[in-house]
């Protein structure tokens, strides 16, 4: 998936306008980055990366250009 796919699918989960996240944003700085955001990001990376992560790795995560790093090669430019 490319990182701009990425990003909109991102969006959809925080419930974010179109065209917002470019990659830099603290995710705590998203008012719908809950605890219910992360069990929807997971669901949303095992279904389109299949790839399983844990809560606890998404609690060191800080930026949206971190969870990118969670996904490494399965994130393309």
């Amino acid at each position: 998936m490319k990182k701009s796919e990425f990003y909109r699918e991102l969006e959809e989960v925080l419930e974010a306008d179109s065209g917002s996240i470019s990659g830099d944003e603290v995710l705590a700085d998203f008012d719908a980055w809950d605890s219910l955001a992360v069990l929807t990001f997971i669901a949303m990376v095992d279904e389109k990366f299949e790839v399983t992560l844990t809560a606890s790795k998404l609690a060191l995560v800080k930026t949206v250009t971190d969870l990118v790093a969670l996904l490494g090669d399965k994130i393309t430019v």
